[in-house]
């Protein structure tokens, strides 16, 4: 199983009070400065995404990722070149081979805390065997921010002010979740018209052992705003369900984001006893890119745009695919 799928398997799984403060009528330009350098710290946040209290650094100038969501939003946010180490994943996504990595799930902390970052920002599932394995560097006062893997594009766009926040990008920020929103507004309207919805299944692993989306996760979100059912809508959270359920629902679109196998789309056509799956019987199977519909962050629009394009080909037929030139692995 290739390495980058297996992550997006099991990170499934898995807006800060602004303080302003009016200045007096006489002040001078350093008393200006200081009362704006005051109201910036006050805007910071004081607490992670997982109700942890943290203590920012004044000053941000370098910073470890180890989830690769956090990552891909940090580069939007023209954060690389502070960027001191992330994780292998992230090394692997983004070209980022150059810096230091660490394991994810048994992350050297030691070695982190030679690097002296000012930052931190990690996951929830580096704590999924029930211990945390940054505590040696909380415990020294090192900023370890928490960021848990989002089930709504709402939560997302919290992520991502969070992160923004903790790195003085909100101008940044504010200018990209606007441009989400008004793509998400555009599939939004588009799928609010469709009245023959199709019936859709997303394969994060392939047969024998299938798993999905259900209802309360991101892709179930995904799903409903282009205007197709999930057919395991009545599924809480991602799930494992069985080759015969899944024949027995029909799908008329199966989506994979599976890349371990040499041929992910021909595997399912080829499968026995599928043969009268509606999806199966008119080719409607397609290959979505992986990061941009299991990475909880802003590309999750590219994920539902070329969902959409796949599904419904003519009544998404304005909106271009960004993937449809490259790999959609």
């Amino acid at each position: 199983m290739k390495l980058r799928t297996a992550l997006a398997l099991v990170m499934i799984l898995l807006l800060l009070t602004a303080l302003t403060a009016c200045a007096p009528a006489e002040t001078t330009e350093l008393d200006a400065q200081s009362q704006q350098t005051q109201e910036t710290a006050n805007d910071r946040p004081d607490t992670d995404r997982s109700g942890n209290p943290i203590t920012l650094p004044d000053q941000v100038d370098s910073i470890i990722s180890m989830a690769p969501s956090a990552t891909q939003t940090l580069l939007d946010l023209g954060m690389k070149d502070k960027l001191v180490a992330v994780d292998t994943y992230s090394a692997m996504y983004f070209g980022l081979e150059n810096l230091p990595t660490f394991d994810m799930m048994e992350p050297d902390t030691e070695q982190m805390a030679v690097l002296n970052a000012d930052l931190i920002f990690t996951t929830g599932m580096s704590a999924s065997t029930g211990t945390d394995p940054f505590k040696p560097l909380r415990d020294v006062g090192v900023c370890v921010a928490d960021i848990p893997s989002a089930s709504g594009i709402d939560t997302m766009l919290e992520d991502t002010r969070f992160i923004a926040d903790c790195v003085d990008a909100e101008e940044i920020c504010e200018a990209l979740i606007a441009q989400f929103q008004k793509e998400l507004d555009q599939l939004s309207e588009i799928g609010a018209g469709i009245r023959n919805k199709k019936r859709v299944v997303v394969e994060i692993a392939c047969a024998p052992d299938i798993y999905t989306a259900g209802s309360g996760t991101f892709m179930q979100e995904m799903l409903t705003v282009i205007g197709a059912e999930n057919i395991f809508a009545d599924q809480e959270g991602f799930v494992s369900v069985t080759e015969e359920s899944v024949i027995a629902l029909n799908p008329d679109v199966i989506l994979t984001m599976v890349d371990y196998v040499e041929d992910p789309v021909g595997e399912i056509l080829g499968r026995t006893g599928w043969e009268n799956v509606t999806a199966v019987a008119n080719e409607d199977v397609y290959l979505v890119n992986t990061n941009a519909v299991s990475l909880p962050n802003l590309h999750v629009i590219d994920g539902m745009k070329q969902m959409a394009k796949m599904i419904y080909p003519d009544a998404y037929a304005a909106i271009e695919d960004p993937f449809a030139a490259g790999d959609a692995a």
